[in-house]
């Protein structure tokens, strides 16, 4: 299953609880060249690496997809881990960004594809500037990729509207044991 949405909606927090409420999900673990934010552990969040070794893993193939976000910071998920917990039958969950979507659509296109939704803009705006993580510049950045983020959501099989995590989370897991796609109202 592949989960994408726009910047500050929730993707991250919503990995969060089906990796803390349900660990037979497993959890792909990005690779970036961003710098950590503060309370990202190594390896649990992301895998921190810088340019040359990102460079490294895409030359030798090692990346299922990957993007520049935002203009910036690459991020890309390793293909191996994906495939071995799918050869052992796992249920896997990508938490990953539109273009990365995109990517994995065209290499596994028997993916369950998931769009997190904000339930309004202004909420979107408020997670945003509330998290407190990012520049003015770096949230003006991400606001006007988040519009086109937004639009891209009929690409995906499902919509889920993250007003509440916890719902939003085990719905995203009912999902992976009845993947009957379907919007929600």
């Amino acid at each position: 299953m592949v989960l994408a949405g726009p910047t500050a909606v929730g993707k991250g927090t919503v990995a969060a609880y089906v990796r803390e409420h349900y660990p037979q999900v497993w959890l792909s673990v990005s690779a970036t060249t961003r710098r950590p934010r503060p309370g990202e552990v190594e390896g649990r969040h992301y895998h921190f690496v810088d340019d040359a070794e990102f460079d490294r893993l895409e030359r030798d193939g090692q990346l299922l997809e990957w993007a520049v976000v935002h203009g910036r910071a690459r991020y890309g998920t390793p293909r191996e881990p994906v495939e071995e917990a799918l050869a052992h039958c796992r249920p896997a969950l990508l938490e990953i960004d539109l273009q990365g979507a995109r990517q994995v659509r065209r290499a596994m296109p028997e993916a369950l594809f998931v769009f997190l939704a904000p339930p309004s803009w202004e909420e979107l705006v408020s997670r945003l500037v509330g998290r407190g993580t990012e520049s003015e510049e770096e949230r003006d950045v991400r606001l006007r990729t988040a519009r086109t983020e937004l639009a891209a959501a009929e690409e995906f099989d499902v919509t889920i509207i993250n007003d509440d995590v916890a719902r939003a989370a085990e719905h995203l897991v009912s999902l992976m044991v009845d993947p009957t796609p379907a919007k929600e109202p």
